[in-house]
């Protein structure tokens, strides 16, 4: 080739992957992104779809979220972190109580009456695990944990009082809540929430734990009539969930947009769960009440019987820490303090 050509071919070559570096550099990313409930529900509509409108945003685009709702790719709820894990999908959000004991240090959560308010008990249990449990989440990207507002119960006929309690068959959502409903007299049956509509409208259930949020979406209101709550800001119990990627996602995404996924995971997205929680509260509560259902609230005394009755839910789960070299005691306390602090 003559000189002047190779110089010219050259030139030609350079601008060519001069061009290619702002394609490559605005290379778009798509994540998809799994969970169990239909796209109305609380979590779906007021976390999930704005944390993915909002990292599409500060990303410029360049990545974009695909939702699917209701368990659309397959597997039962139980696989969701799971399925992150392991590359399935990129994104789950789900309940860490679907899989029992796997989590042992976050269940400290779940104890009866640990916790009330969501926004200021998801900014705790976000720090708590980062402090005290960071080895559980190890296998992903962590983008948050959260917990949901008071825990109740939903029934076909009024739970007035302990003695009214017994015998029934009572959905419970983890083990530790499990526990606490044969404690105080229930029947447990476990099952994962998207299943409460059907086990309730065919009998399989007399009622279910559940926070109000998630109850329009389930339609319990309509095949219930009765609520009771309980005195003092705690609830009876709460939840705790993850929203997970899967590692080797993060990884291959480059700095600008690993640090956008990192500017949207942690405590404030934390309490941007735990927000949608419990202006999710309000709403399914107000539906109970424009339905004329019957909202029974427990008084102090009433209130306080439970709790006794419950606490020995708490030192089964200290002893069974103790099984594992974990010091439940300090961590029930750990959680307890982080609690105070964000309620304030």
């Amino acid at each position: 080739m003559k000189p002047m050509k190779r110089r010219a071919a050259l030139a030609l070559l350079g601008a060519s992957a001069t061009l290619a570096l702002p394609a490559l550099a605005q290379q778009t990313v798509t994540l998809r992104l799994h969970q169990m409930l239909p796209p109305q529900a609380t979590i779906p509509a007021r976390a999930l779809t704005p944390w993915a409108q909002k990292v599409e945003a500060e990303s410029g685009g360049r990545i974009k979220v695909q939702l699917f709702h209701a368990m659309q790719l397959g597997g039962a709820p139980p696989q969701l972190y799971d399925q992150a894990k392991d590359g399935v999908v990129d994104l789950t959000w789900t309940v860490l109580g679907y899989t029992p004991g796997r989590f042992p240090k976050t269940e400290v959560f779940e104890l009866p009456f640990m916790s009330g308010n969501a926004e200021s008990s998801s900014r705790a249990l976000q720090e708590y695990v980062e402090k005290f449990a960071p080895e559980e989440f190890k296998d992903v990207k962590l983008i948050a944990v959260h917990t949901h507002g008071p825990g109740l119960f939903h029934t076909k006929t009024p739970v007035t009082g302990l003695e009214s309690l017994r015998g029934m068959k009572i959905r419970g959502g983890s083990r530790i809540i499990n526990n606490m409903l044969t404690k105080l007299g229930a029947t447990p049956v476990g099952m994962p929430v998207p299943a409460v509509t059907e086990a309730l409208s065919k009998g399989v259930i007399d009622g279910t734990t559940i926070p109000w949020e998630v109850t329009p979406s389930l339609k319990v209101t309509e095949l219930v009539k009765n609520h009771t709550t309980f005195a003092g800001k705690e609830g009876l119990y709460t939840q705790t969930f993850a929203f997970s990627m899967n590692k080797a996602a993060y990884d291959k995404l480059p700095a600008d947009l690993k640090a956008v996924i990192d500017k949207n995971s942690g405590i404030e997205t934390a309490a941007l769960f735990g927000r949608a929680m419990d202006e999710g509260d309000k709403a399914g509560r107000d539906i109970a009440v424009k339905a004329g259902n019957n909202i029974v609230a427990l008084d102090v005394q009433e209130t306080q019987r439970w709790r006794r009755t419950a606490a020995s839910v708490e030192t089964d789960w200290v002893n069974e820490m103790k099984g594992k070299n974990i010091d439940g005691a300090k961590l029930a306390a750990e959680a307890r303090a982080l609690i105070a602090k964000y309620s304030k």
